[in-house]
């Protein structure tokens, strides 16, 4: 049975590295935002956790590493509607040598809502032989040390019971 989400304050005790305003183009029929943008906003909002794990432009580019998404659980709480503002947080939960299982919150921050969650486990890759691999010894430090502070928060994460790294 999945834990009932934090609030916005536990949330925000997580490092925000993202915040969007919602445009007109990701509107959808229903007046609210199109399912599709949450993946967007999920991309876009994590880039800077992956950069500060040392996956960068150059991991890609030069080491031929990169990162393959196996699953994600969606769940959302409250709509998003255009021109609203929203902050994407991630939390990292645990790994193993090629994969990690995080969940990245989607606050709406114009209303203080929590709009959404979305549950991933990540492999490693490596790009040329487009397989999964280890992750290198230098972002296994890093994913540890951020594993290690999220495992420090009050909170339990929402997850769905059935994805682990």
């Amino acid at each position: 049975m999945p834990v009932t989400p934090p609030t916005t304050d536990e949330v925000r005790e997580l490092a925000r590295p993202e915040q969007f305003r919602i445009p007109p183009d990701w509107e959808d029929e229903n007046g609210h935002v199109n399912v599709q943008f949450y993946q967007a906003l999920y991309e876009r909002g994590g880039r800077p956790l992956m950069e500060s794990l040392g996956m960068d432009d150059a991991y890609f580019s030069e080491r031929r590493l990169g990162v393959f998404d196996l699953e994600h659980h969606i769940s959302y709480f409250s709509e998003i509607h255009v021109g609203e503002t929203v902050s994407v947080y991630t939390r990292l939960l645990d790994r193993t040598d090629k994969r990690f299982h995080g969940i990245v919150f989607i606050v709406n921050d114009s209303r203080d809502l929590l709009a959404c969650t979305l549950e991933f486990v990540a492999s490693g890759a490596d790009l040329e032989a487009r397989r999964s691999a280890p992750y290198p010894d230098d972002v296994a430090a890093a994913l540890d040390r951020i594993i290690a502070e999220h495992r420090k928060l009050s909170w339990d994460a929402p997850v769905c019971g059935v994805m682990s790294a």
